[in-house]
């Protein structure tokens, strides 16, 4: 659909805020693995799903104005039509960082060299006729147990399936987009597409340090995930001390920029073609954007001001829900990694950060992460899934 073609229909807010999150949230992820492993295919993606934003957001200005038929009305939507602002934001700034591939405009192709073994890629698959997938459910294949791949989202007849779960079923033509490590996303993508998977060329880096760079470009992606997940987070829980968390993200993120940039000054100084760093300004720039909108969206909370309820439902009955929790003293939680507590497997949760009792961050723990007694976990996953990790963490909301 054409975002110009769009008109107004009657739509329900709710869901189409529910919808702006899951999309916004799935477009950074695709936008900085498309950089990160060079894929010109996953960009492509991210501009079809940029497509799709812009159609949701004239969806809800639309019915938000339609909604404020006087002042008081007016003052109590304003809030939404931020939150409506920040993800458009979000969504504008992920295709700037696609385009970076798309456009060739500067990023070393030796950096997928440097990416550290733990990041792993997002790959586009679809589901050929005679793929032993087709016609399965994602509960049936249980892929992410058997291999460590996930399906994290299916386009079906331009049609977006964002956080598809265990009930939903591969069919003959939907694309995939696959997340794993570069081990196990072979198999599973040659079962997928009946097609042999070919990874991307190894180069051998001729930039000095360029690890550092990859070093840097994980972290600002994880920080702005993280930041976006906590600013909708403080709009659920209406929680100041959310919002002041994302603001503390928002401030690492704008400090982070800058040394990332002027890195990419002093690199331009050593390399016969400093044009081909170009990309890399680009990316500084759009995390900057991301970290912003982020703010945005907890702005209000920060301001003392409610939550429309609009907003909150919205939040709550998207395709995945937030939950920051507490560890208690003598919790099961407590005093044990998260490979060790199989937290993932046990729950249906993936555990995306945790705040340390001195303020510390740890960002994408993994299977080796230590929980401690007073650590803040932020997390992702079904309703369901969020109730069996609160009694995992003594049942203590943050």
């Amino acid at each position: 659909m054409d975002p110009g073609d769009a008109e107004y229909e009657p739509v329900s807010v709710k869901e189409v805020l529910a919808e702006m999150k899951d999309t916004a949230e799935l477009l950074i992820d695709l936008s900085y693995s498309a950089v990160l492993h060079g894929s010109d295919e996953v960009a492509a993606e991210v501009l079809e799903l940029e497509e799709r934003m812009d159609v949701l957001q004239l969806q809800a200005r639309m019915s938000l104005l339609m909604a404020a038929r006087n002042p008081e009305d007016a003052e109590e939507l304003a809030p939404v039509l931020g939150v409506v602002g920040a993800a458009e934001k979000i969504s504008d700034a992920a295709g700037d960082i696609a385009k970076i591939v798309l456009e060739d405009i500067g990023i070393p192709e030796e950096m997928r060299t440097a990416i550290p073994e733990a990041v792993e890629a997002v790959v586009r698959a679809e589901v050929s006729s005679d793929s032993r997938f087709a016609g399965r459910t994602l509960g049936d294949l249980n892929l992410e147990t058997e291999t460590g791949v996930r399906v994290i989202a299916i386009r079906r007849a331009g049609e977006w399936i964002p956080n598809p779960d265990e009930e939903t079923t591969l069919e003959r033509g939907d694309v995939t987009l696959l997340r794993g490590t570069r081990d196990a996303l072979p198999p599973v993508y040659e079962s997928v597409t009946g097609e042999t998977y070919e990874p991307p060329e190894t180069i051998e880096p001729t930039i000095e340090d360029l690890e550092r760079a990859v070093d840097s470009i994980v972290l600002m992606k994880n920080m702005s995930e993280l930041a976006v997940d906590l600013a909708y987070g403080s709009v659920l829980f209406d929680s100041e001390g959310v919002a002041e968390e994302v603001s503390e993200l928002e401030a690492e993120v704008d400090a982070l920029k800058s040394r990332f940039e002027a890195w990419v000054l002093r690199a331009a100084t050593r390399v016969e073609d400093p044009i081909s760093l170009r990309g890399l300004m680009h990316l500084a720039s759009a995390t900057e954007v991301i970290s912003d909108a982020a703010l945005e969206i907890s702005e209000g909370v920060l301001r003392g001001l409610d939550t429309h309820p609009v907003v909150a439902a919205a939040v709550e009955e998207s395709d995945e829900v937030i939950v920051r929790l507490a560890i208690d003293e003598g919790s099961t939680l407590a005093d044990a990694t998260l490979g060790e507590l199989r937290v993932k497997t046990e729950t249906g949760m993936r555990v995306i950060a945790v705040r340390r009792g001195d303020g510390d961050w740890v960002l994408s723990p993994g299977p080796e992460t230590e929980l401690r007694a007073g650590d803040v976990i932020v997390a992702k996953g079904t309703r369901a899934g969020a109730d069996r990790l609160r009694s995992l963490a003594g049942d203590e909301r943050a």
